[in-house]
């Protein structure tokens, strides 16, 4: 395990053991030197002896220094004795330390003290026994605060990747980060600063506290040198950064690059009051700032696929509704066109019937029969109201589609309604009532040509859903600065009430809806800044409610 490698750098036995399983997890060379028969954990506890047992167990393995090391929920230390393949004893001191799921066990070798001993116990040279006694002690203290100090080491290591690998949020890296940090250095201070190559300054992006964010800053030439070097500075200093205020005493102020490959990504700077030297800290540094590098990049990837992944269904959007656009400018540049030329054909003969009909006007005035006059007033009437009919219904189709009306324009809603509802009277006709409720509303800015068309596309929607007879019901009303607008039927109502602004959506039977009316209605509404809601009940009736502001 490559973590584990460290402990060649002892010159002592190491070894690692799970504790839950017993197995053999990692031997140092040294262990491997003064070790070189050893085979299994089992064997190798035969060849070892204690003088005491700490476990209370009946079964004989316990008794084994080494069993007892692993099975102790407490760091454990004890004196040990080992016959060789040679059938040499040698003597240990062993010092057992838990950490996490691993016993780490240290093996110092005081073979040499123990014949030293009996060599003054033979001479009973007491001041040259306490001289070696006292030296061993140190030693075997020095080794463990060692062992301590790289177990602490490789803790927090693992931690502070786990905190990595666990997240692609930057900040949900930087802060745990600076936080551990700040606990293992003692730093008052703790913050990120981003690399800016084009001004060649830093920014801060994360701090503890959350103040100066944003705030740029520049180091002097020493520490750009060193973090031009990809080299942790250290110092003891009275200013933080060259434009920070001076502290009131010298600090220890931790620089700490942040590169990816040969990209400055960054630094992390700690500012703490403690006074120390930085040693085996550095190690910890050096292996922190090449693991935060791998993850910013990628954090910073995954955040700009995700911003990637936003313009595109953005833009999706923007070419669907262009499309909508497109396709209603289509359709009403069309229906212009053909009402121009059914107008023009239509007056032709209009006009015609008119002019016959005011000559018929003349004539029968000359009749003296009064039964034969009456009749012929009663057909003449009818005629009148018959070509009135027609001029209004090409007037009302002008006005409906006027497509040179493209600039907003006051407009009197009700009236645009009853527009509408002229050119749908053939829907109507013997079978629907229509309700009105016009309030009384002020002229209203708007695209009246439009909001034509979104009302044909419901009222036309109100008359299909109603099979037989039935009733809609249209209400105008204006409150808090808005135009409000209700058209309510008693239709067989409507299932699935969140899918009908989407294009292509309809309910109803092939070759009766395109699925393109109501969501078109949708983004008109939305071009005057207002809101189009539905609330339907199946077999009970729908009402759209349509809300624009008046500024």
């Amino acid at each position: 395990m490559e973590k584990l490698e460290f402990f060649n750098k002892f010159s002592n036995p190491v070894l690692v053991v799970d504790t839950q399983t017993m197995e053999v997890k990692y031997r140092n060379n040294a262990f491997k030197r003064d070790f070189s028969d050893f085979s299994t954990l089992k064997k190798f506890s035969h060849k070892l002896n204690c003088e005491i047992c700490l476990l209370d167990n009946s079964e004989w393995e316990y008794h084994s220094p080494i069993v007892q090391a692993i099975k102790s929920k407490e760091s454990f230390v004890t004196h040990i004795s080992y016959q060789d393949k040679n059938e040499d004893f040698r003597y240990y001191d062993i010092n057992a330390i838990k950490r996490r799921k691993y016993t780490i066990i240290f093996f110092q070798d005081v073979t040499s003290k123990i014949k030293y001993e009996k060599l003054l116990e033979e001479k009973k040279s007491v001041d040259l026994k306490c001289q070696l006694l006292d030296e061993d002690i140190r030693s075997l203290e020095s080794i463990k605060q060692k062992a301590q100090s790289q177990a602490i080491k490789m803790a927090l290591i693992n931690k502070i990747s786990n905190i990595m690998r666990e997240s692609i949020d930057i900040s949900s890296i930087i802060l745990p980060t600076l936080k551990e940090l700040s606990v293992i250095f003692g730093a008052f201070r703790a913050y990120y600063a981003e690399y800016n190559i084009n001004n060649n300054i830093f920014k801060i992006t994360q701090t503890l506290d959350d103040e100066e964010i944003g705030m740029p800053i520049m180091f002097d030439s020493m520490v750009m040198r060193k973090i031009g070097n990809k080299e942790i500075s250290h110092t003891r200093c009275l200013k933080e950064f060259m434009s920070a205020k001076p502290f009131k005493e010298s600090t220890l102020r931790i620089v700490l690059p942040i590169y990816h490959m040969t990209e400055l990504l960054g630094v992390v700077v700690l500012v703490s009051r403690q006074r120390r030297e930085l040693n085996e800290e550095l190690d910890i540094l050096e292996n922190i700032s090449s693991q935060l590098g791998t993850a910013l990049v990628h954090a910073k990837l995954y955040k700009k696929n995700l911003e990637t992944v936003e313009e595109l269904k953005k833009t999706l959007k923007e070419l669907n509704d262009t499309q909508l656009q497109l396709i209603n400018s289509e359709k009403m540049a069309s229906l212009g066109q053909l009402i121009a030329g059914v107008a023009h054909e239509i007056n032709t003969p209009v006009a015609a019937i008119k002019s016959n009909n005011e000559i018929f006007t003349k004539l029968i005035q000359k009749i003296s029969d009064d039964k034969l006059l009456k009749l012929f007033n009663d057909i003449n009437s009818t005629d009148k109201e018959a070509i009135q009919r027609i001029n209004q219904l090409v007037v009302s189709l002008k006005k409906f589609v006027r497509l040179d009306e493209a600039e907003l324009q006051d407009a009197d809603i009700n009236k645009e309604l009853d527009l509408t509802l002229d050119l749908i009277r053939h829907e109507t006709k013997h079978r629907i009532t229509i309700e009105k409720n016009y309030g009384n509303i002020p002229m209203v800015k708007c695209y009246p040509n439009m909001l034509n068309q979104v009302f044909m596309n419901i009222l036309v929607n109100a008359c299909q859903a109603i099979e037989n007879e039935g009733i809609i019901t249209i209400t105008t009303t204006f409150e808090n600065k808005s135009l409000k607008i209700s058209i309510k039927d008693t239709g067989r109502g409507i299932k699935d009430t969140e899918k009908i602004f989407l294009a292509g959506y309809t309910t109803k039977s092939a070759g009766i809806g395109t699925g393109l009316g109501l969501a078109i209605s949708s983004k008109i509404i939305a071009k005057h800044k207002g809101k189009i809601e539905v609330k339907s009940e199946v077999g009970i009736g729908s009402e759209f409610i349509i809300t624009i502001p008046s500024e």
